[in-house]
């Protein structure tokens, strides 16, 4: 769905969006937990074609965490294969959702390599377009993130191309995955839980949280509307008055 309409003032420039509870809705229905991640990438396509509706500029959603390789087999299978599909529509459907971009954040070097070619494939697609970025954050840890950017500096140094003094948080910022982009003004977490299991925990340091007791395949743009709205009714001082 290629986005027409004028950016409403109310939203934020970034919203971060920890997908969770697929698990648990399978098994309050007595399912195989795949069934509940089943139900989750059919709520993650319609909240990203809900934000490029509204005008969002940037969506930052946590699909698949450095920790979850620890999951069964059958489960981690049946998560990458849903990324590969949701890939495979995107492509299909690249014409209806003409201005939405998608960039993959986090260590793809643990993919297999039909699934790293299929992401280089679909942010090519979005070469050149000026609409709704999602991040989509896989095998991504918010420390790994770090030690990343801190290689590279490191490695500058090395070099001598700076000096360690030099270093500062822009040049930190500057070497993150979502470097160039915005930190997220609001981040949603549903599940009931109140915590940021090590997402974007640099980009989050003033970020605005909103915890929802409902789990992700039920969450739904009213959802959205609800916690964009207590977000409107914050003060954001960044360390003022």
């Amino acid at each position: 769905m290629a986005n027409n309409q004028p950016c409403r003032e109310d939203l934020p420039e970034q919203i971060g969006m920890i997908m969770v509870g697929d698990g648990r809705w399978a098994k309050k229905r007595a399912l195989p937990r795949k069934y509940g991640h089943r139900e989750g990438a059919k709520a993650f396509r319609k909240i990203v074609e809900y934000c490029d509706k509204i005008g969002l500029h940037y969506l930052t959603v946590y699909a698949f965490s450095t920790e979850n390789w620890k999951r069964p087999k059958d489960e981690v299978d049946s998560i990458m294969q849903l990324l590969e599909q949701y890939i495979d529509e995107a492509f299909d459907h690249k014409n209806e959702s003409d201005g939405v971009r998608t960039k993959f954040i986090g260590d793809m070097s643990a993919l297999s390599p039909v699934l790293q070619e299929k992401i280089k494939r679909i942010e090519a697609l979005g070469e050149g377009k000026s609409g709704l970025l999602v991040n989509v954050a896989l095998n991504y840890g918010g420390r790994h993130e770090l030690v990343h950017s801190m290689r590279a500096l490191a490695e500058m140094v090395r070099e001598q191309k700076i000096a360690p003094e030099e270093i500062d948080e822009a040049m930190v910022s500057d070497h993150l995955y979502t470097a160039g982009q915005p930190d997220p003004d609001l981040i949603i977490r549903p599940s009931g839980e109140e915590r940021l299991s090590n997402f974007l925990i640099w980009q989050a340091a003033y970020s605005e949280f909103v915890f929802m007791d409902v789990l992700w395949p039920d969450f739904k743009p009213e959802h959205l509307e609800e916690a964009i709205r207590i977000f409107n009714q914050r003060h954001r001082r960044f360390g003022g008055i």
